[in-house]
């Protein structure tokens, strides 16, 4: 049986997409209690976007403050040159290729966007 989480893969650099979709779903799904966890990992491109677009970023705070986890990609905050700006954010920031894994092999619920 799934545990009652819900992760959100994150990499679509869209702002329309990840204000309109990734927050929108993941801040209700928890302030709601449709899922008693709710986790959005940002992967890739969406890094320099969460700290670029005042916006982006100003959900993610909220997020946070709704009990959502915002985990990032370590290896892609570096690549990219983000990752003091993810910390001060908020954003859990470590190599993610293991905790996808372990997403995957126990079933949970994952959104990819």
């Amino acid at each position: 049986m799934k545990k009652n989480e819900l992760n959100v893969l994150w990499t679509n650099a869209d702002p329309i997409t990840s204000e309109h979709m990734v927050f929108l779903y993941a801040i209700n799904a928890k302030k709601k209690k449709w899922f008693d966890e709710v986790r959005i990992i940002i992967w890739g491109q969406t890094a320099k976007l969460a700290v670029e677009n005042e916006k982006i970023s100003n959900l993610i705070k909220i997020a946070i403050d709704e009990g959502v986890v915002v985990d990032g990609c370590l290896a892609c905050a570096r690549a990219l040159n983000v990752e003091d700006e993810l910390k001060d954010l908020g954003v859990n920031l470590s190599f993610m290729g293991q905790p996808l894994t372990d997403i995957l092999k126990r079933e949970a619920y994952l959104l990819t966007l």
